[in-house]
């Protein structure tokens, strides 16, 4: 079996390549571009196939897709920092729906018998009342930022495909992930890496945050990306499928967690530029339907989760350092 992973040099198709690889039946295939950091695959290159790709591009999908000609999609590719969305909206909005368009394009016109997951976002619901937690996939979709309204027109436009052309799509809407090779511009990877530097020397002993008071939904990337398997093996074609832990942590919660796992002391600071024009009051998802049709329930703990990243950004400032990039 193969299967083709879009975005398989980022934080999730990383994690997916590397399951993917441990199953020992899946032939794995993925798209990069010429600027693309190959570091989280560095070591999996000799055990995947890449293909440069350029997304935006229909023809060079279109080459691309004939070449591979896969049993399997799991398009992940996207520009997902929301602070981004807010800042580029335009080039968020086209990147994450036309890149989509021109995979679906050429999957119909090449008539591929493949299916296909279309990894979409818990920010798609956007404003949620408490009376509404934990969040079912009815829920109303109210986004609150550029990044979540581009979610929702990938969404829909698998939804489309399926019913227009009969194409298996399934579509999951994951709530917060994180882990080891999280970026750092999110806020469990940007504490983690405060506190590392910290550790380090490399930064005073105080960490910038923004809302503390805001309510995530977080689940390991290790537990997401086997979701993502089971929704293809187990799914129903075009339906959509909520990926959640079903617990709510503050992010203050978040700090502290990290900060139990370190001896150095810090103040904390709210930085104005880390507070966006509107946020999510409170984040948690109903994954019940999921869970039923799959099997499927997270298997490691938020503890282990904040601990494995905490040691992944220790690491790699070990390297940098070795390497005579301490301050990068």
């Amino acid at each position: 079996m193969r299967a083709l992973v879009t975005g398989i040099t980022g934080f999730a198709g990383s994690h997916l390549a590397e399951y993917l690889i441990s199953r020992g039946d899946v032939e794995v295939c993925g798209t990069f571009r010429v600027r693309s950091n190959m570091d989280l695959l560095k070591h999996l290159t000799d055990q995947i196939h890449l293909v440069e790709c350029e997304l935006r591009d229909p023809h060079s999908v279109h080459l691309m897709l004939k070449e591979i000609q896969p049993d399997l999609i799991f398009h992940l590719a996207a520009q997902s920092f929301v602070p981004t969305s807010w800042n580029s909206p335009s080039e968020t909005l086209v990147n994450n729906l036309v890149c989509q368009i021109h995979i679906l394009e050429a999957v119909r016109k090449l008539d591929l018998n493949c299916k296909i997951h279309i990894a979409c976002s818990s920010e798609e619901y956007g404003l949620v009342y408490p009376h509404e937690t934990p969040v079912k996939e009815n829920n109303p979709l109210r986004p609150l930022n550029p990044y979540a309204v581009s979610k929702i027109a990938q969404d829909y436009l698998g939804f489309q495909y399926f019913q227009s052309y009969g194409i298996p799509i399934i579509r999951t809407r994951t709530f917060n992930h994180t882990g080891p090779g999280r970026g750092e511009y999110f806020v469990t990877s940007n504490f983690a890496k405060q506190i590392a530097q910290i550790e380090r020397g490399l930064q005073p002993p105080k960490v910038l945050v923004g809302n503390l008071q805001a309510k995530r939904d977080f689940s390991d990337v290790r537990d997401i990306v086997k979701a993502y398997w089971l929704a293809l093996e187990h799914g129903d074609a075009g339906e959509v499928y909520n990926l959640s832990s079903g617990t709510a942590y503050t992010i203050e919660q978040v700090l502290q967690t990290l900060l139990s796992f370190t001896d150095v002391k810090v103040a904390i600071e709210v930085d104005a530029d880390r507070l966006r024009p509107s946020d999510v009051e409170i984040l948690v998802g109903d994954s019940s339907a999921f869970r039923a049709k799959t099997g499927w329930a997270p298997q490691i703990p938020f503890a282990t989760t904040m601990h494995d990243l905490l040691n992944y950004w220790r690491i790699v400032l070990h390297d940098r350092k070795k390497s005579g990039r301490d301050n990068c």
